[in-house]
């Protein structure tokens, strides 16, 4: 749901109810999944501290990296921004501030659609260059090009979802539907109802995007859960000659030390 709320209006209808899958899917898989997100961290951060990194590949090639990485997480930043406007404030509130469902419509399908195609942009250009640069590539693990796949297909079906609906089609009001059920999870009253009629590209990226938090905690991405509060702190490191002469007095000229 890279895009925001659509031109049409689409809500359930009243004879809709939820099968047994539409409860595993929308019911029992939202708490496994959130389940395997917090602890699968807190395991992570219990047995894995030294491996709570970004994994950094800067050092083996960096003229890729100043594109792709700026471009990623500036597009990946904006849809962030634009699911927490979607999926948490209600349409209700959005119009209380004087913001008509078509201005909204208008503004969060284009910085959608453009989040969307940064961040896909910038994810290219990273997975191109951790395949064709010979040391990124040996650095790559298992958990990496799991999180590569999972995160692509998220974006890709997020993207496909918002021109699909929005632009190609006539329009989607998913804020009626998936933004409802999105927030009865964490009341704790979650209806699988409101996801029966929902189009299937939305269904398949918001399953996509349950399973990429339940990888989540186990690669590179645990680092959007930190800051380096620590730095702030920190004493000073301090470097010291082996030699304890050297800067207590000038050193002598010629090609080596000679003793006082």
């Amino acid at each position: 749901m890279t895009g925001g709320t659509v031109l049409s209006t689409v809500a359930p209808s009243a004879d809709t109810s939820a099968g047994v899958v539409d409860v595993l899917l929308w019911v029992v898989l939202p708490y496994v999944t959130i389940a395997v997100f917090v602890l699968g961290h807190i395991w992570r951060y219990r047995y894995d501290k030294f491996g709570w990194t970004t994994r950094s590949s800067q050092l083996y090639e960096s003229r890729l990296l100043r594109i792709g990485s700026p471009l990623f997480h500036f597009g990946i930043l904006l849809v962030l921004m634009g699911h927490v406007g979607g999926l948490v404030i209600p349409d209700r509130w959005t119009e209380a501030v004087g913001i008509s469902e078509h201005a909204y419509h208008v503004v969060a399908v284009s910085l959608g659609t453009f989040a969307g195609v940064c961040t896909l942009a910038g994810l290219a250009i990273l997975i191109y260059r951790r395949r064709t640069v010979g040391p990124v590539f040996s650095a790559t693990t298992r958990n990496d090009k799991l999180m590569y796949a999972v995160l692509t297909l998220v974006i890709v079906l997020g993207l496909s979802a918002t021109v699909v609906a929005n632009i190609a089609g006539g329009g989607y009001n998913y804020r009626e539907t998936v933004s409802p059920w999105f927030r009865s999870v964490f009341y704790l009253q979650p209806d699988a109802d409101l996801m029966v009629d929902v189009p299937i590209l939305f269904k398949l990226h918001a399953l996509s995007a349950l399973l990429l938090f339940c990888v989540w905690p186990f690669t590179r991405l645990v680092h959007m859960l930190t800051a380096p509060i620590g730095y702030l702190t920190r004493p000073y490191i301090v470097y010291r000659s082996r030699d304890a002469r050297l800067g207590t007095r000038a050193p002598r000229r010629g090609w080596e030390h000679r003793p006082g």
